[in-house]
């Protein structure tokens, strides 16, 4: 995933794209890119890109009034991994996060990430515990210590957070 879709932008079919990588320039190189909701996905060809600030506007083939562009608002914006930014130290892509298990410093399983969500102060790590239930947990070094992808992985320090 490279970016989520937010709301339209202008009145030609235009849509905001926020880069979850806080890079712009790998959206702007994009012919074409898949759009996920819940349980589907579609192919789209981009036709135009614009950088308006820290957003990316796009308009896809197709979409061209603002009320189409709105039923995308939500979608997550996926492209194969060469096509994405590249990552710096201490930096992963979503999907290498999720399905990894989630340890305390014992190496004592307690659940496995489910996804990455943007929160207000940073992203937000949802974690299902060994039980079934879903808690959130800030993904920051003081809560989490080694994050192993190839490994599969992931250290919680404070085992208070799931609480």
């Amino acid at each position: 995933m490279v970016a989520l879709v937010g709301a339209p932008f202008g009145v030609k079919g235009f849509v905001k794209t926020k880069p979850l990588s806080g890079e712009m320039e790998h959206l702007e190189q994009l012919e074409t890119v898949v759009l996920r909701w819940e349980n589907h996905e579609n192919l789209f060809y981009i036709e135009k890109t614009l950088r308006t600030g820290s957003f990316v506007a796009m308009k896809f083939r197709g979409i061209d009034t603002p009320e189409a562009a709105k039923t995308l608002s939500g979608a997550e914006m996926v492209t194969g991994r060469d096509l994405a930014a590249p990552l710096g130290k201490d930096e992963y892509y979503v999907e290498d996060l999720r399905g990894i298990p989630v340890l305390d410093q014992n190496g004592v399983v307690l659940g496995e990430i489910r996804d990455v969500l943007e929160g207000g102060g940073g992203q937000l790590i949802e974690i299902k515990l060994l039980g079934g239930e879903l808690r959130l947990a800030p993904f920051r070094k003081e809560f989490f210590g080694e994050v192993d992808t190839e490994n599969r992985r992931a250290i919680l320090l404070e085992q208070w957070i799931l609480e």
